[in-house]
């Protein structure tokens, strides 16, 4: 359950690296790993209009054609991408408005189950982007609305123009920064919190070794924690992740989830993946019970400031927390 209402099972799919970010494309295995969520339960999907740009949205639209009724689906719009290439953040009204049209457009949908602005716009006061979003509700084409990695004093505000009813964060082992002021703002305001990246960009599934070989078009290429000695460091805590995995008999990523779903019930989490192999390994993870004593040995092999780099390049670090 998130907020307002909004109910969703506790794992999500995060479609991004459908499209972007994480090595060639396969838009087959693609959907068939939605269609396989789908038959699994697994109903909430996660996309945005900036992810491809557009492609993913087409990707999940083609992907629901007969079944959009099973699924609640999540866009995004805010981090604009212009002709040339570039990204900009954009929260005007009239964008707004614009934006949720060419979504729905591409996603073969009448209506968006949860529309969230993707990042903050800090030359529009978001009282402004939020009476638009209001108005989306208003005229039947979004259901709920939802923020993503604002500041929590942002939040308050969005929510005072209309009520929020999910909150995205990147929320992980590796990622914790959501703790020290944004999960009592969210408890108190009745807002869910979905996290993204459960599994550090890979780093907490137990797949990566010292080599990196990540593909020239895969974004980790110029990230700080998969960089020199931080991509040591970080694999070496990692580690440490998995050794505990293995004595539960489980994977480091199904670990990794059942941590995130473990801090709270109105928690939800988005694994991304663009294959059905790892959608069911993530699946299972749900059924894991940690306990106390579980949650404290995880908290001792990774303290909070055990991981080392940025969880973003500096220009993307520009738009968090606004």
């Amino acid at each position: 359950m998130l907020g307002q209402g909004l109910s969703v099972a506790e794992l999500g799919l995060g479609c991004m690296g459908m499209s972007q970010s994480y090595g060639a494309p396969d838009d087959k295995e693609s959907v068939a790993t939605i269609h396989r969520a789908l038959d699994l339960g697994v109903t909430f999907l996660d996309t945005a209009d900036a992810y491809g740009p557009f492609t993913n949205e087409r990707l999940v639209g083609r992907a629901l054609k007969g079944r959009r009724d099973e699924a609640v689906l999540a866009t995004k719009f805010g981090n604009q991408r212009l002709p040339d290439g570039s990204r900009t953040v954009n929260g005007r009204p009239e964008y707004v408005r614009a934006a949720c049209d060419a979504s729905l457009k591409r996603l073969g949908t009448d209506h968006i189950d949860l529309y969230y602005q993707h990042r903050v716009d800090a030359t529009v006061p978001v009282e402004d982007t939020w009476g638009a979003m209001s108005e989306l509700v208003q005229a039947g084409k979004v259901r709920y609305l939802g923020i993503s990695e604002a500041a929590p004093a942002t939040v308050r505000r969005a929510h005072a123009v209309h009520p929020i009813a999910a909150a995205q964060y990147e929320y992980s082992l590796f990622s914790r920064e959501p703790e020290d002021e944004l999960l009592p703002v969210l408890h108190e305001l009745v807002i869910g919190l979905v996290s993204y990246s459960p599994l550090g960009r890979g780093l907490l599934t137990g797949s990566l070794d010292a080599s990196g070989g990540f593909g020239k078009t895969d974004f980790r290429n110029g990230h700080p924690r998969f960089a020199g000695e931080n991509y040591d460091h970080n694999l070496a805590v990692a580690a440490r992740v998995a050794e505990i995995a293995q004595g539960r008999g489980v994977t480091p990523a199904q670990l990794a989830i059942a941590w995130v779903l473990a801090q709270a019930n109105e928690i939800v989490t988005i694994p991304g993946t663009k294959r059905r192999t790892y959608l069911e390994q993530n699946v299972a993870a749900v059924d894991i019970v940690l306990t106390p004593a579980d949650l404290i040995e995880l908290g001792k092999a990774v303290p909070r400031d055990a991981v080392a780099g940025e969880r973003y390049p500096a220009s993307f670090m520009a738009h968090v927390g606004l």
